[in-house]
Order: C-alpha cells, then structure tokens, then sequence
C-alpha cells in the first residue's frame, strides 16, 4: 500500500461512524466470505458503551486502534479495552496477575482486545474490502504492542482469535494460547429427526427423554425474534438474567438499557428462546443469529424445572439451527455438559503480548503444557461424543 496511513486511538464508539465501521472485513456479510458475526458489529459494541454496560465506569475503557489513511478513511481497526480487571473475559489471566503481583509488579491495568462478556469467536484483525488484508493485519497486531509499550502496560490480550488469525499474532511475537469449547456442527441436515439419527441408541433415547421431561409441567417453548422483542419481553428478561446471574456471578454485567438499545438496534439478529408456564414466561435464553451461526448467550429463570436449561439453551439452539441451515452453534465458554447433547470440543485461540522480560517467560513455558494439556482433554472429550461409532 502507497498510502500514508496512521493509527488512532479512539475511546468511544460514538466517534466512530456506523458506516465506516460496519464496511469493514467480517463485520458485513459476504465480503471476502468472512460472513456476519453480530458482535463486531457497531450497533452491538456501541450499546454496550452506551448503556453503561462496558464503559470506564465498569473498568472497560474504550482504546480502539483504527487505522486509517491521511483523509480519514477506515480501513483497519482492533477494538480494545483498557482495563484493571479480568472480570467479563472468559480467557482467565488471575493467576498470572496475582504471580506479578506477589512479585512486586503491577498486571493493571492492562489492554484488552475483546468482545466484552462475549465468549465467541471472532476476527479482531478488522480489514476494509479492496485492502491488502495481510498488510494491514500486520500492522495492527504489531500496533497493539506498541501502544502497550507506550502506555507502559504489563500486557495485551486479545481472545477468541480465529485460527486463521494466529499466525499474524505468532509471526509478531504474542504468545499463542488455547481453550476449550463445545459447538454443535450441522451436518446439513434437514430436519432434527436427521441429526437423533446420528446418535448412538443409548444417547439418542437418552435426548429424547430429557426433552421430554423438560416440558412435562404444561411448559411451551416460544422463538422470538424481531419486531416480537417488545420491552415488555426485554423487562421479562431482565428479570430472569438478574435473578438467574445474581446467584451466579454475584453482579450481572449487562444493564437494562443495554436490551432496549440492541432491541432498537439489531432485533433482527436476536432470538429469545422463551419458556413459558400457565400464561406467563419463566424462562429464557439470549442468542445472537450471525449469517453462519447462532450465538448462545446467557439465560436465566424465575422458576425451577427439571432439563428445563438444557431444553432452553441448547436443545432449542440445534432446533433453530437446523430450520435456518446454520452451519454451527456456539454455546458459549466452558461446559462438558453440552457433549451429551450433541455439542462437541472445538479449540479457542488467543494471543498474549507480555512486556515484561521475566513474566513473558514464566508465561510462555507454561502454555507449551497448556497447549498440550487442551489438546488431550479434547481428543479424550471427542471420543465419548454421543454420535455412532464408525465401523
């Protein structure tokens, strides 16, 4: 690229045009067959600034890296957080914060580059359609560590990457780490009578049963979506995630503004799976619909039932799957649940630039074990998934 270009820092997405933002690579659908994912998108990242939700206030101070030609052009961002937590992350770094700390260093605050409480993955390495994608992916990777040198930060993070994405962040010089997690994989199928078919006798009655049981005291299930997301059924649905995450997590994240912006902003890339007892909801679960995969979320309830979390969360997510030909599920972090219920390991990546000397390297020689700790737990995992055998 001939062009001078140069890399702002921004704090807030209020700067940042809608248009501008949404034209880059793997936020809008089709460009370079990256497809939609909905958490990169301006109206999800802005609301949660705007609600209150991810704000300085909560310790998520915006330090978006755009980059830019001379005439203000996007073509390039990594959003990131300058933070003094690790709260809302899902990749967990408290041990090596309460190391450096015992040490005598300081770990806070630190730059993290992530979709805050969103456990998914996603492109971070945003590029604009008719860029050099591997130029300006390079340069924001290798950007990120320099603002964190400057700003004399312990460190940077940047989680969920996509695999594709790993290879930028190893050539710079991060520290490559992997999870776990369990998607489930449509195989194209066409209906869920397909997808039992697959499973082994044992587990497929086993399904059945439980969704059964879940349903047992007169409850129904509702899909909405769209212009049925009233605030109404965002107050309902506040109530279940407060009560439900209160018990969890001791202090929900999100705000209740946070529902009526998204629900204002996005509706159409939102399902509520809603669980719904003599004449009246009493529980639900949050997923977000991007052009290749449904994003599950959170739940909550205000009544208890048997299998009644699984059958909300995951059973209805292949449901909706499967009658939209989505090509995967994303069940959110953690989880060996899921694998009874047709959910199988999949590898998380993330990348870690460590400007200290000496906690770099107590940190890279413990995820070579890591690493390699994952990847056994997932061949383990992958031979106890419910499907048939191959003969």
């Amino acid at each position: 690229m001939s062009e001078n270009l140069q890399i702002r820092i921004e704090n807030s997405f209020t700067a940042i045009a809608p248009e501008q933002w949404d034209a880059l690579m793997g936020v809008r659908p089709g460009l370079d067959g990256a497809g939609y994912n909905p958490f990169l998108s301006h109206a999800y990242l802005s609301s949660l600034e705007e609600s209150g939700s991810a704000c300085a206030q909560t310790g998520w101070l915006g330090h978006h890296l755009l980059l830019e030609t001379e005439d203000g052009k996007l073509i390039g961002a990594l959003p990131a957080y300058l933070k003094n937590h690790s709260q809302g992350e899902y990749v967990f770094d408290h041990g090596w914060a309460d190391a450096f700390e015992r040490a005598g260093g300081h770990y806070y605050p630190k730059l993290q580059a992530s979709l805050p409480f969103t456990p998914a993955t996603a492109p971070h390495l945003l590029v604009r359609e008719g860029y050099d994608k591997p130029t300006v992916q390079k340069v924001l990777a290798e950007a990120l560590m320099t603002v964190s040198d400057r700003l004399d930060v312990s460190s940077a993070h940047v989680t969920f990457v996509p695999e594709e994405e790993t290879a930028v962040f190893d050539d710079a010089g991060y520290l490559h780490r992997t999870d776990q997690q369990f998607h489930f994989l449509n195989q194209g199928y066409a209906a869920y009578a397909d997808f039992l078919e697959t499973l082994a006798s044992r587990k497929r009655k086993a399904l059945k049963k439980e969704r059964r049981v879940a349903l047992e005291a007169g409850i129904t299930i509702d899909w909405l979506t769209g212009d049925d997301l009233t605030e109404d059924i965002w107050d309902q649905f506040f109530e279940f995630y407060m009560d439900t995450g209160s018990r969890k997590w001791g202090r929900p994240y999100l705000t209740r503004e946070f529902y009526s912006l998204i629900g204002e902003r996005m509706a159409r890339d939102i399902l509520l799976v809603m669980a719904k007892r003599d004449g009246r909801y009493i529980a639900g679960a949050i997923n977000f619909i991007g052009s290749d995969a449904l994003f599950g979320r959170h739940w909550g309830c205000v009544e208890d039932h048997r299998f009644l979390h699984f059958e909300v969360c995951y059973h209805q997510a292949i449901d909706f799957a499967i009658a939209n030909n989505l090509a995967r599920v994303e069940a959110g972090a953690q989880g060996e649940h899921k694998l009874a219920r047709g959910y199988v390991p999949v590898t998380t990546h993330s990348a870690h630039y460590i400007t200290h000397e000496g906690l770099r390297n107590a940190v890279a020689e413990f995820l070579v074990h890591e690493r390699e700790d994952v990847a056994h737990f997932n061949d383990i995992l992958s031979a106890h998934a419910p499907y048939k055998k191959s003969e």
